[in-house]
C-alpha cells in the first residue's frame, strides 16, 4: 500500500460537507485491473467494492449506476426499469465529460453536472462499502446508508453475478 497522503477530491469534499464518516484507502492503480485489482490489494470483498458505471441512453443522456464490483451491470434490465429504449456504457471520453472524472477514478460524488444516479438494492445491505474517492488508486470506506441522502440514487436490481 502506498505510504502517500490521501487526496482532497471534489467527491471528499461532499463527504465532508455532509459530515459522512469514512476511511480512505489507497493502492497502486493497475490500469483495466478493475475492483478486482483494488479488492485483492486491500484485502477487501471484491463485492463490497462498489463500481461507479457511467452509462448513456439512446439520447445520449448520462446515467450513473452504483454495482458490486463482482458482478456485471444488465442493460437491458435497467433500460425497461427506466423507461428507456436503449443503454449503452459511454466512451471513456464522455463519462470524463459528464462525471468531471477520469475513467478508473470515476466518483458518484461531486460529478461536475447532476446525473440520475441508479443503485443496485443489495449494495444496502452489506455493513460496509468501498467506493472510488475521485481519483484513480483511491477508494473511499463507508457505510452504504450514508450515502442515500446525499445521492438520492433510485434502487434497481440489474445485477449479473460474473460467471
Amino acid at each position: 500500500m502506498s505510504q502517500e497522503k490521501a487526496p482532497v477530491t471534489a467527491a471528499v469534499r461532499v463527504l465532508r460537507q455532509h459530515k459522512i464518516a469514512y476511511t480512505e484507502h489507497l493502492y497502486e492503480y493497475v490500469d483495466k485491473g478493475g475492483t478486482a485489482e483494488s479488492s485483492r490489494q486491500l484485502g477487501v470483498p471484491e463485492h463490497a467494492v462498489i463500481k461507479t458505471l457511467v452509462l448513456e441512453d439512446e439520447a445520449k443522456k448520462p446515467l450513473i449506476v452504483l454495482m458490486h464490483g463482482d458482478c456485471e451491470t444488465s442493460t437491458r434490465n435497467l433500460a425497461r426499469r427506466t423507461g428507456r429504449k436503449h443503454i449503452e456504457p459511454c466512451t471513456p471520453e464522455a463519462a470524463n465529460k459528464h462525471t468531471g472524472y477520469l475513467v478508473g477514478g470515476t466518483s458518484p460524488l461531486g460529478t461536475k453536472k447532476t446525473i440520475p444516479i441508479y443503485m443496485e438494492k443489495t449494495v444496502l445491505a452489506l455493513d460496509y462499502i468501498y467506493l472510488n474517492g475521485g481519483k484513480r488508486g483511491f477508494l473511499v470506506g463507508l457505510k452504504p446508508q450514508a450515502l442515500l441522502p446525499v445521492l438520492q440514487p433510485e434502487l434497481v436490481e440489474v445485477a449479473n453475478p460474473h460467471d
